[in-house]
């Protein structure tokens, strides 16, 4: 277990002789073998690890999707496809990711506002279930479907009037890109009576990144209430009820792991009359950084050391080109500490308040802010954990055309 100084330990990574271990590698040897650095460096034995933790604590009833949005590289997602139910998709490449997986192609949906018309004809001929987020978007489908002969897998995404209290980004409630209106979508669904398009489900997301059970809770039992209400007036059988996802991981000082247990027993408790009402339906919850965040690490290297007005300078080869979200410039009000050791002097005597910078012409390129870490040279390697999720693929790395950012699987 790796320790911190002020942030929650991290119970899947270890070190050996003062240096990080990932995959089973001492992180000098991986990143000698590498090649280079900046690399994020994903360890599956983590995501294995969250997965079983999820199994293990939810009802049997609770099918488990991976959203790809919050990591897309191909290795990671195909590792998750063997693991999960399922897969949701926010683009036409994330589709093509999917479609290269071993997962059945009903178990693929595709969310997200203002999927283009070649994206939604590409899911239309994949034959996946699509997230209809607007009226427009279903007339589209509708001429997809008339011009083609196919028949459209469609759920409605629900656009709730409750939000996910305290969750990082809120996306139901009020009004919102997200979905069809909840008051809408009793009309909407008459329209499927005569049209071509099938008729498959609910999809009701109120938020991300929440570490609080109790709004979890009160969340899922909301979208199932709700989902229950709409069946009523469903031109046929509810198929699938994705209950969304926003479960959080622990990043900032003060934070704890989610209690999984706690949502897991009000989901055995919700289960069943869920089932009464939908007895067809497959009940989905749909986790992306929960499944993926805390696997990753990014690694850089120190490349200068420079004491300004008595503070400490480390400049790496890394930064907010590569890791925006541990830059703070990806949804961060006040900006706050990813946590971050020196990857090879883990456990050292000698420390210092130091803050870790990228090369970019800009003060926003910060990776940790005056933080207590070991004394670092000039070729150190500085890890940013928690960084398996909206990393690399969230990131601008055009940004003063400093090379991409390496990614492994280990």
């Amino acid at each position: 277990m790796i320790e911190f100084a002020q942030h929650a330990p991290s119970p899947y990574f270890d070190s050996v002789d003062g240096e990080l271990v990932v995959g089973g590698r001492k992180i000098l040897a991986l990143v000698a073998a590498f090649g280079r650095t900046p690399v994020y460096c994903y360890d599956s034995s983590v995501i294995e690890r969250k997965v079983a933790e999820f199994r293990a604590a939810m009802p049997r009833e609770i099918e488990l999707h991976y959203a790809i949005k919050a990591n897309p590289l191909p290795a990671v997602v195909a590792r998750l496809a063997a693991l999960t139910n399922g897969l949701d998709v926010a683009s036409g490449r994330e589709l093509a990711i999917a479609l290269a997986t071993t997962i059945a192609r009903e178990d693929i949906s595709f969310a997200g506002p203002g999927k283009s018309p070649a994206e939604l004809e590409q899911a239309v001929s994949a034959d996946i279930v699509v997230n209809a987020e607007s009226e427009l978007e279903l007339e589209r489908l509708t001429a997809i479907a008339r011009d083609s002969g196919r028949r459209p897998k469609v759920a409605i995404r629900v656009n709730p009037d409750f939000e996910l209290k305290s969750s990082g980004m809120k996306m139901g409630g009020g009004p919102k890109q997200f979905g069809i209106d909840a008051e809408r979508v009793p009309a909407v669904l008459q329209t499927f009576v005569g049209s071509p398009l099938e008729f498959w489900g609910f999809h009701i997301f109120s938020g991300s990144q929440n570490l609080r059970p109790d709004s979890l809770i009160e969340a899922q039992a909301k979208s199932a209430q709700l989902a229950c209400e709409l069946a009523r007036v469903a031109p046929a059988p509810v198929r699938l009820l994705n209950l969304g996802g926003g479960f959080g991981i622990p990043y900032f000082p003060g934070e704890k792991p989610l209690e999984l247990e706690r949502i897991a027993a009000a989901l055995r408790t919700l289960v069943p009359s869920v089932r009464h009402a939908l007895p067809h339906a497959k009940l989905v919850i749909e986790l992306g950084r929960f499944l993926v965040g805390e696997s990753g690490v990014y690694i850089c290297r120190v490349v200068d050391r420079k004491v300004s007005r008595g503070h400490v300078f480390l400049i790496t080869d890394g930064g907010l080109h590569h890791h925006l979200s541990a830059s703070g410039n990806f949804g961060q009000v006040l900006r706050k500490n990813y946590p971050v050791l020196i990857a090879n002097r883990i456990g050292a005597q000698q420390r210092e308040i130091a803050s870790v910078v990228g090369p970019l012409c800009t003060p926003l390129d910060l990776l940790a802010d005056r933080m207590q870490l070991a004394v670092a040279q000039v070729g150190d390697l500085v890890a940013v954990f928690q960084s398996g999720a909206y990393g690399a693929s969230a990131s601008p790395q055009n940004f003063l055309s400093h090379p991409p950012v390496g990614e492994i699987l280990m």
